[in-house]
């Protein structure tokens, strides 16, 4: 599974819907506490969703993420 998006493929479609739970938010600023609490999973396991979500939305941190993000649902 790679990063790499089709002209007219979105860059969300990469992600799992779980990835998609965790970048909402993030997206939003929430911390990895809120969102692990929220979603009943553990703290460990959001951190490896972002990352991931990082990677395959080629962002570096939260705030190009929410850039991409507001972006995309401004179109």
């Amino acid at each position: 599974m790679g990063n790499v998006h089709d002209a007219g493929e979105s860059p969300f479609s990469v992600l799992t819907p779980r990835e998609r739970d965790v970048m909402d938010y993030v997206a939003r600023g929430k911390p990895n506490k809120i969102i692990a609490a929220e979603l009943g999973v553990s703290q460990r396991t959001v951190e490896a969703h972002r990352a991931r979500i990082f990677q395959k939305m080629q962002v570096r941190n939260a705030v190009e993420l929410a850039h991409c993000v507001l972006g995309k649902r401004a179109n």
